[in-house]
């Protein structure tokens, strides 16, 4: 029998061979450390819970996780692991929230214990919204205290080590059932995609509920020996520079975010907050979880190289739930590719070089297939391969790439188990659109159900709204959505919704924002921009890792749920 065939497996080694080496320290904002664990306190405290689990619950039923930021969340996790629970991460739900995931979630994975931490456990909005599902709560610490010894069989390979539910921004949220096979296939294609050693400490803000932060994180991190610094988002989020300086201090080589985050800390900027900040330890500034923008890397470059950020170290990849996380990347040390293509090519679903500068766009490869896998652009009508520098739907095969949604046959036919016209399968449907070019760098262009079609033109929403936010600072980056609707005559019309900045609500002018901004769309996309709304900030609706969910946008705004600003 392999002795590493599950994470479980792994940890005992790590808590054998490495018991007092640091697995996971958590800091403040501030940069305190508030906590921390030993691979060997890590392993006792999480067999001290599995034991308790066994005696809640069965092999097979399914453990929602609900913790603040903090380690107890991983305890919990591999609590799970050990007990055969199947460990379901979720986002916290927001006090009075109406939009968040949970209650989907819930309907459809049916847990039998909630796991949680002490401080949550008091709140009664928590406990109201989850008592008519008859939820055992459990609470979780950090202490491994004495338990009678229980038989904890090893997982096997292809046993489900926890349902990671999609992020649902253009559908419901989808439970996609990782085995420990495909939670350790990735995990390997990773370190070797990363080049990752016992040295490559991370620091992460990703939240461990999101796939980014659990998987590419806290878990890349065990799997090669390494600790991982982890830090509370929202601590990122008002102090984004607490998070390089968090790099810098722990001599971090391996720091993975959104694009957004790299803006924000750009934006964030001040000379007196980055003194004595040393970023030259950075190997590896991995960009992705939402779409790489070459604008972003230039900025990040310009305003960190002279901290030490070496240019080399920016890595752009592309990944998703469905292939346990990692489907591309590069090398270390290779930096990023990069590449104009003809904007009005892309509207005939071909990357072709531009005509001249203004039919210029620049994409940013997300690196090649992973060791072990295999990427091809398909037309997803017919089902057939597409050429180098055609655009098609993005298909995966490969170990990492799970074979079934939680109780959803249909969408487990359709979209993990599908045959390209011609060739064998299983391969999985991403529904992101994009292009190989002749090398097998992956280049991504949108997502096919977000794309507008306007008088028979392809047009993607991303390129729109980010000409939309270039034209004023008071235009909130990440905070807009282009979608389109029928008219009158039910021909498609453009509307772009937007945020705006706190700071710029009560000085705009809105007539003049917006008829800047038909003008930019006009020029750029020869689009009409129909309607426009003008937003507060924070209220267009995203995903759990940033992602704008456009089609919950486009219903809200159908509804007329938006409050304009004007």
């Amino acid at each position: 029998m392999d002795p590493l065939r599950s994470l479980v497996a792994h940890l005992a080694r790590r808590a054998q061979e490495q018991a007092g080496d640091r697995a996971y320290v958590f800091v403040s904002d501030r940069g305190t450390e508030e906590a921390a664990l030993t691979f060997r306190q890590l392993h006792d405290s999480a067999r001290a819970l599995a034991a308790r689990l066994t005696v809640a619950a069965q092999p097979g039923d399914r453990a929602i996780l609900v913790f603040p930021p903090g380690l107890e969340f991983l305890v919990a996790f591999f609590g799970c692991l050990m007990a055969g629970i199947i460990a379901v991460p979720m986002m916290m739900p927001r006090r009075n929230g109406a939009r968040d995931a949970s209650t989907a979630i819930l309907a459809n994975c049916t847990p039998a214990l909630a796991l949680t931490n002490s401080a949550l456990a008091l709140r009664g909005d928590l406990q109201a919204r989850f008592a008519q599902d008859n939820i055992c709560w459990i609470e979780v610490d950090l202490t491994a205290e004495a338990v009678a010894a229980v038989e904890l069989p090893e997982p096997a390979a292809h046993d489900i080590a926890f349902l990671q539910y999609t992020s649902g921004s253009t559908s419901e949220p989808k439970g996609v059932m990782v085995s420990h096979a495909n939670l350790l296939a990735n995990l390997e294609m990773i370190r070797t995609a990363l080049g990752n050693t016992g040295r490559s400490t991370y620091v992460n803000w990703v939240p461990l509920y999101h796939d980014m932060g659990l998987i590419l994180n806290a878990l890349q991190a065990l799997y090669v020996g390494a600790t991982c610094v982890l830090m509370a988002p929202n601590a990122f989020m008002q102090r984004p520079l607490g998070w390089l300086r968090a790099i810098s201090h722990y001599r971090a080589e391996v720091a993975c975010g959104p694009n957004f985050g790299f803006d924000l800390c750009v934006s964030r900027y001040r000379t007196d907050q980055m003194d004595g900040i040393d970023l030259s330890s950075l190997r590896i500034a991995l960009n992705g979880a939402e779409p790489v923008h070459a604008e972003t890397i230039d900025r990040f470059v310009a305003t960190f190289a002279p901290h030490g950020f070496d240019p080399r170290a920016m890595y752009p990849a592309y990944g998703m739930a469905e292939a346990t996380l990692l489907i591309s990347g590069g090398r270390r040390g290779d930096g990023h590719v990069r590449r104009d293509v003809s904007r009005a090519a892309l509207q005939t679903h071909a990357a072709e070089a531009p005509s001249d500068a203004d039919d210029t766009q620049i994409l940013v490869g997300c690196g090649r297939a992973l060791d072990g896998e295999r990427i091809a652009i398909v037309e997803p009508e017919r089902r057939t391969r597409l050429p180098p520098d055609r655009i098609g739907e993005i298909w995966v095969s490969g170990a990492n790439v799970a074979r079934a949604y939680w109780r959803n046959d249909d969408e487990s036919r359709d979209g993990l188990n599908a045959d390209i016209a011609g060739e064998d399968g299983p391969w999985l449907r991403t529904g992101d659109l994009g292009f190989l070019d002749t090398s097998g760098e992956l280049f991504v262009t949108g997502r096919i159900k977000d794309l507008i079609i306007v008088r028979g033109i392809n047009h993607y929403p991303q390129d729109i709204e980010r000409t939309v936010q270039s034209l004023d600072g008071g235009l909130r980056e990440n905070g807009g959505a282009a979608f389109s609707v029928p008219d009158e005559n039910g021909e498609e019309t453009l509307v772009v919704v937007q945020e705006v900045e706190r700071t710029a609500r009560h000085i705009i002018d809105s007539d003049e924002i917006k008829a800047r901004i038909r003008e930019a769309v006009a020029d750029s996309h020869e689009l009409s921009a129909r309607h426009i709304a003008l937003i507060r900030p924070g209220t267009l609706p995203k995903t759990t890792s940033g992602k704008i969910q456009r089609k919950l946008a486009r219903r809200l705004w159908l509804e007329g749920s938006f409050e304009e600003i004007g």
